[in-house]
């Protein structure tokens, strides 16, 4: 049997988790009381073979309960059970947001605020996600980022880091992205923005990129960068981080920082120790706006 506890956060999409999980092959029961955990473990040689993947999703609804969850877990070590822990996990601001988005309460606050729910809720947890086999942040991640996550794991058997990297181009004219964990300044590089033709175009156009390129320290830039990324990043996953958002940033969020995001995503992109995607967030602010 390949038995996986879902948990994490709410509002961090262990639903959404569960739901793809079951169309992944996977026997899915949500919020299985901790009791009838070990029953359930017991049970399964009475399952039928197209049942022997079950995802048991465990949250804070559990109440008391949720306090007898390392035993349980113990005991289903001491027997030999193969199981695996994911959790979902996403920054507080951004739960937040999600809570005020559906208009749903959380389930410990009590009629407090959002933000003493959340409090109680990751010292609840915090065994849990000590204790995970995977831990996905998904702050930054779209459902389908989540699904393929998902499949990398539970689908195709690969080797999984709990680390995902994001690589943001942005202007600073529209500010620094607030949950950024590192920013590079490219405004050194000369803008296409003054070169007749090349305005209206971004670095996704390849007259943009050829322009970015042909300077010498544009080359050296990524180099180096790239250079310390490869020392950073194994040091991040061996310290149990879950995100990690590397913003690279113009004056618009246009040419420059879009044109050597680019070039850092397409240097990494092959490898395999960490999740890895790409976002522009000012791309098309000043089409926009008109400018």
């Amino acid at each position: 049997m390949k038995l996986v506890i879902v948990t994490g956060m709410s509002g961090a999409g262990r639903s959404t988790a569960m739901k793809m999980l079951e169309d992944m092959g996977f026997f899915c029961i949500d919020n299985l009381p901790v009791p009838l955990v070990g029953k359930l473990v017991g049970f399964s040689n009475t399952f039928s073979e197209e049942n022997q993947k079950i995802a048991i999703g465990i949250d804070v609804r559990n109440g008391e309960n949720l306090g007898d969850l390392p035993d349980t877990l113990q005991e289903l070590k001491q027997k030999k059970a193969s199981f695996k822990i994911l959790f979902l996990d996403a920054e507080d601001e951004i739960l937040i947001k999600r809570y005020k988005e559906t208009r749903r309460n959380h389930p410990l606050a009590s009629g407090e605020r959002v933000e003493k729910g959340l409090e109680l809720e990751r010292e609840q947890l915090k065994f849990l996600k000590e204790h995970a086999d995977y831990i996905i942040d998904t702050s930054q991640l779209l459902t389908r980022e989540l699904k393929g996550e998902l499949e990398k794991i539970f689908v195709h058997d690969q080797d999984y880091k709990n680390l995902f990297v994001t690589i943001l181009s942005f202007g600073f004219k529209y500010g620094i992205p607030s949950d950024s964990d590192i920013v590079m300044d490219v405004r050194f590089l000369p803008n296409p923005y003054y070169v007749e033709g090349l305005r209206q175009k971004t670095g996704n156009d390849k007259e943009i990129q050829d322009y970015v390129m042909q300077f010498p320290e544009a080359g050296e830039f990524v180099d180096k960068l790239e250079d310390m990324l490869n020392f950073l990043i194994p040091k991040y996953i061996d310290e149990g981080k879950n995100q990690l958002v590397i913003s690279v940033g113009c004056t618009g969020g246009k040419h420059r920082s879009v044109t050597l995001a680019n070039e850092l995503y397409n240097r990494l992109k092959d490898q395999s120790e960490y999740g890895l995607k790409i976002e522009h967030r000012d791309i098309g602010k000043d089409a926009l706006r008109g400018k």
